[in-house]
């Protein structure tokens, strides 16, 4: 099947209407429609459809890349077992998230302990799951990336990662730090996709934060003491910037960070909110998505090698398209930026 880029967006069930699929793509998006452990705000479980319905309506010209309308990206169909695990287990946890704020954590996490343990063995398999698919398609020389949901979906994109790569880094960027040991009992907390990296995936030799401003005491103190993490906190770049100090400048510090290969993991809301209000916990301050893509091409025209990606807690709101139309923008230049460092590094 042939694709016209001038043509009207075809809804043919793939990302952007890219007629491709799998066997022959050079990149496949994995979405994982999970929003379990957010407490806050749900809704994230459904960006992966809204990102995929928005997607069709973008035009395919990138001035970084060439004929980027060629580009074989593939998106596997959205789990609807995932999905009904997802709805059964939020309802099932609704009453023990309500007993938090009224009971405390210590006597609601031991009325609900069946819940909470449930919810832990479900994202032990949905990462355990998500690692051997992806280890199959690195495997087969594919770049993959999750599309979530919340932040605790990529994990198992992570790991896959470390068993293939002896070497890598994370560029996280998010407005928080996501450094919890667990939150609200949940070992694969949103809150806790980055402690779990660090533990889990020995070859992740830095942990490169960009934008974070809204952190625990906890988590600050291990950004300050742990060696493997670098954080460039949204305050302190404000700082900088204030005094003169242009983004350019900051990106190459930010680069200059990272090992050869890169992950990126990317969370909405490291946007200014007025971009993803509908996500699941926004924060004042954050970065305009031109910003954002121009850190990723600066890293790929640095020479290091995108081996990954995740874009998470998009949340499409009660309604309108706005979030669901930022974040497939959002993917949109992070799956360029990973296909330019293809064609870079190809061969």
């Amino acid at each position: 099947m042939s694709f016209d880029p001038n043509g009207v967006g075809v809804a043919n069930g793939n990302i952007f209407g890219f007629p491709v699929e799998e066997a022959s793509a050079d990149i496949v998006i994995i979405p994982i429609p999970w929003d379990v452990t957010a407490s806050y705000k749900k809704g994230t479980s459904a960006g992966p459809k809204a990102i995929l319905n928005a997607s069709t309506q973008l035009d395919f010209f990138h001035p970084k890349v060439s004929k980027a309308f060629e580009t074989k990206v593939f998106m596997t169909p959205i789990s609807e077992e995932w999905m009904a695990i997802n709805d059964r287990l939020n309802l099932e946890a609704a009453p023990y998230f309500s007993a938090l704020e009224t009971e405390g954590e210590e006597k609601a996490s031991a009325d609900y302990i069946q819940v909470i343990n449930a919810i832990n063995d479900a994202q032990h398999a949905l990462s355990s799951n998500l690692e051997e698919r992806t280890l199959s398609l690195i495997h087969s020389g594919k770049i993959c990336g999750v599309l979530g949901g919340e932040h605790s979906t990529p994990l198992g994109l992570i790991k896959a990662l470390d068993k293939t790569y002896g070497s890598f880094s994370v560029l996280q960027i998010d407005a928080h730090a996501d450094l919890r040991n667990a939150y609200e009992g949940f070992t694969q907390s949103h809150a806790s996709i980055m402690y779990n990296v660090l533990h889990e995936c020995p070859g992740v030799e830095h942990l490169v934060q960009v934008g974070i401003r809204d952190l625990s005491d906890e988590e600050f103190q291990l950004t300050q003491h742990n060696a493997r993490i670098k954080s460039f906190f949204d305050w302190e770049l404000n700082e900088a910037r204030f005094l003169g100090k242009s983004w350019d400048d900051q990106c190459q510090e930010i680069i200059n960070a990272l090992t050869e290969n890169v992950y990126i993991s990317f969370d909405i809301d490291g946007l200014r909110p007025e971009l993803c209000p509908n996500t699941g916990t926004p924060v004042p301050g954050g970065f305009s998505l031109e910003e954002v893509a121009y850190l990723l091409f600066k890293v790929v025209d640095s020479g290091k090698k995108i081996i990954g990606f995740d874009l998470n807690e998009v949340a499409p709101g009660p309604s309108g398209d706005w979030d669901a139309n930022v974040g497939a923008r959002a993917l949109w230049e992070l799956i360029n930026a990973a296909e330019l460092s293809r064609r870079q590094h190809a061969g």
